[in-house]
């Protein structure tokens, strides 16, 4: 009943929040804001008070490695934003990250390996995403936009933990990752903003992802050892880090 409370309560928090901040600093802040793993981080966290530590640490090796797929994800929508419809790009996007999913799942690899796969997939993924050139005029945004937010997120994360024992842990992992809040994100900025703040958006997921994948690489490697307490302050400081450098090249490369 406890950790039911804690889902309810602490993950359209999280979520509200973040997205106010974005309303504030600009699209690309917001898409660097999403990295942190405000979804796969909670579900990682229930799942280890649910499952155990053991099943946690996998599922943790699947987030990480679902920092790949999010890469595709923002690629192909970053490619198509100028070229078509929000839907179009977004429903291309989503399949791109499926079908890194299928392949991360069928691909048997140990964390060293996987480790240089995921950070070589962020990295190509910025340097082939388009540069945002269109001139920056903010639009109004729904006012019932962040409740959505906060439903689908809190929906999401009671699914994949209720559903956990059945999908295994590395695709509960790898499905926690799906870029919700980014893909939302973007598709409000393409449709309300243009092609340009979509694209911000995505090149500053991408760069807060290197602190995704950080957090669940620490997790996966401590939580056995060190106990849930230590092995989620140690991902958290982690991802703090990262983040810190992600916003300052996200700051150089643009003004936010």
């Amino acid at each position: 009943m406890e950790g039911l409370a804690l889902k309810l309560v602490l993950t359209p928090a999280l979520i509200g929040a973040v997205s106010l901040a974005g309303r504030r600093w600009g699209p690309g802040v917001s898409g660097w804001l999403v990295g942190f793993p405000l979804t796969s981080g909670p579900v990682a966290f229930f799942l280890a008070l649910d499952q155990g530590v053991g099943f946690a640490a996998a599922a943790a090796v699947g987030s990480m490695t679902g920092a790949g797929a999010q890469a595709a994800f923002c690629l192909l929508y970053g490619r198509l934003a100028r070229r078509g419809r929000w839907g179009l790009a977004l429903l291309a996007g989503s399949l791109a990250f499926a079908a890194a999913t299928v392949v991360f799942q069928r691909v048997a690899l140990s964390l060293a390996g996987l480790v240089p796969i995921v950070i070589g997939a962020l990295a190509v993924a910025l340097v082939f995403m388009p540069n945002d050139s269109e001139p920056r005029t903010p639009a109004p945004l729904p006012r019932w936009d962040i409740p959505a937010r906060m439903t689908v997120t809190t929906a999401l994360v009671l699914l994949l933990t209720g559903f956990a024992t059945v999908l295994g842990p590395q695709l509960t992992g790898l499905l926690a990752t799906f870029p919700l809040y980014g893909a939302i994100l973007a598709g409000f900025a393409h449709h309300l903003q243009g092609a340009g703040p979509a694209i911000r958006v995505l090149r500053g997921l991408l760069l807060g992802l290197f602190a995704f994948a950080g957090f669940f690489l620490v997790l996966a490697l401590s939580i056995e050892r060190a106990g849930i307490a230590r092995a989620f302050a140690a991902a958290i400081a982690t991802a703090l880090i990262l983040q810190s450098g992600a916003l300052w090249a996200l700051r150089r490369e643009s003004p936010v």
